[in-house]
C-alpha cells in the first residue's frame, strides 16, 4: 500500500443526539392504517383509487428499518393530524434546531477534549434548515460561546459531509483554526405521514464534528481526502419554501413535503456513488478491501449492500459497514455521522475508513479517515 496523501486536517472528536420519542413501525402502521380506513370510506364512490393499508413486514422488508426517533411522536401518531406538534419558539430563545445542534455539539467538543472557544468556525449542514436567516451556524455559534464565523449549508443528506469539506478547506486555506460541524436533521416535519411508501422513512436526530489541524491532533482521525460531486435530479424532492404562500391553489400539495421515486433513486445512486468512492481511493492509492470501515449514509439497508458490492466487489462482511437505520431510521444528513459516533473505536491506530453520504440532488460527500 502506498502512503497515502493526506488534508493535514483531523477528524477528533464526535457526537450524536437523538430525541427521546422512540416510535416503533407497529404505531406508525397502527395511525396510518386508522387515517387509511377513514380515506377509503371518504373515496367510495368517487374515481380516487382505495389506499393499500401498511404492515410492519412491509417496513422492514423494504428498508430495514424497526424504529424511529421523533422530537414529537404525539401528533404523528394521531390518525387525525399524523404531523409532529412542533409549537413556534419566540425569537429571544433557542431554536428547535439549535438546541438539537448544541446538543450534538457539546458532545463533539468534549469527545475532542476542546472548549468552544476553541472553535472558530461553526457550520451547520441540514437538508431542511427551519428558517431562511440568521443562520442556525450563527445561533449555535453564539450558544455555546464560539468566536470567528459561522454559517449553514443545505444540500440535501449529504449536508454534513459537505460541511466537513468546507470545514478542511477552511483550515487548509487559513481562514479558520478550528471547526464544528453539525447536522441537525429534523425531517418528521416533512415527512409525508399519508403516503405509505415513505411514511416510515425518516427520523430525528442530530450529530456534530470537530475538525482542526493534523499538527498536534492525538485523537480522532486523520481526514485523507475529501470528495464531493453533484448531478441534477428530480428524483428525491421537496418543494417546500417560502414562495408557497404566492399559489394558495398549491400550497398545501404533497410535493411541499419528501417525496421521491424510489427505484429510480436507488438505480442511480447505486451507479453514482461507487464510482465516486472508487476513484477517490484510487487516488490515494488505496484499494476498496484496504478499508476496514464504511460509514454509509443511512436512507435503505437494500441499497447500502448494493452500494458496497459495487465498491468491493464482494457482499460487506460484518463490521464493515455497520448500520443504524433498525433503530435511528433516515436522518437525513446526520445519519452516516450518527454511525461514525457509534462505530469509531473499534478500529485500530492506521486503520482507514470512508465516511460517504448521498442523497436529494442528486450529492455525494466522501471522506477517507484514518485512525490516529
Amino acid at each position: 500500500m502506498r502512503q497515502p496523501h493526506s488534508t493535514s486536517t483531523a477528524l477528533t472528536g464526535s457526537a450524536s443526539f437523538a430525541p427521546p420519542h422512540v416510535v416503533t413501525n407497529e404505531q406508525l402502521c397502527t395511525a396510518y392504517n386508522t387515517w387509511a380506513r377513514s380515506e377509503n370510506a371518504r373515496r367510495q364512490g368517487t374515481d380516487e383509487p382505495a389506499l393499500d393499508e401498511s404492515t410492519p413486514e412491509f417496513i422492514e422488508r423494504a428498508s430495514g428499518i424497526l424504529r424511529r426517533h421523533y422530537w414529537d411522536a404525539e401528533g404523528i401518531l394521531d390518525p387525525n393530524r399524523l404531523c409532529p406538534r412542533i409549537p413556534d419558539r419566540a425569537d429571544d430563545v433557542l431554536s428547535v434546531q439549535g438546541e438539537m445542534a448544541v446538543r450534538a455539539a457539546r458532545g463533539a467538543l468534549e469527545s475532542a477534549g476542546r472548549e468552544a472557544e476553541e472553535i472558530d468556525l461553526v457550520i451547520v449542514g441540514s437538508s431542511a434548515l427551519q428558517r431562511p436567516y440568521p443562520a442556525l451556524a450563527i445561533e449555535v455559534q453564539a450558544e455555546i460561546g464560539a468566536r470567528g464565523h459561522a454559517f449553514d449549508v443545505s444540500v440535501g443528506c449529504s449536508s454534513g459531509t459537505y460541511g466537513i469539506q468546507l470545514a478542511v478547506d477552511a483550515i487548509r486555506g487559513g481562514t479558520a483554526q478550528r471547526a464544528l460541524v453539525c447536522t441537525p436533521e429534523l425531517p418528521s416535519a416533512y415527512c409525508n405521514f399519508r403516503d405509505r411508501d415513505s411514511h416510515f422513512i425518516l427520523g430525528d436526530a442530530a450529530a456534530a464534528v470537530v475538525i482542526e489541524p493534523l499538527e498536534g491532533a492525538t485523537k480522532g482521525f486523520e481526514i485523507l481526502a475529501t470528495r464531493a460531486a453533484s448531478q441534477m435530479s428530480s428524483a428525491v424532492r421537496n418543494n417546500g419554501g417560502f414562495l408557497n404562500r404566492g399559489d394558495e391553489d398549491r400550497r398545501d400539495d404533497a410535493d411541499k413535503l419528501f417525496y421521491q421515486q424510489g427505484r429510480r433513486v436507488f438505480r442511480d445512486i447505486v451507479h453514482l456513488v461507487p464510482t465516486l468512492v472508487r476513484a477517490q481511493l484510487d487516488a490515494l492509492g488505496l484499494a476498496p478491501e484496504e478499508v476496514s470501515r464504511y460509514w454509509l449514509h443511512q436512507a435503505n439497508a437494500r441499497m447500502n449492500s448494493a452500494v458496497l458490492e459495487r465498491i468491493l466487489g464482494r457482499s460487506p462482511e460484518n463490521g464493515e459497514a455497520p448500520s443504524v437505520l433498525s433503530e435511528y431510521a433516515n436522518t437525513a444528513a446526520a445519519g452516516c455521522l450518527v454511525a461514525l459516533d457509534a462505530y469509531r473505536d473499534d478500529l485500530k491506530s492506521g486503520d482507514v475508513g470512508v465516511l460517504c453520504a448521498f442523497g436529494a440532488g442528486y450529492t455525494v460527500g466522501s471522506q477517507v479517515l484514518r485512525k490516529l
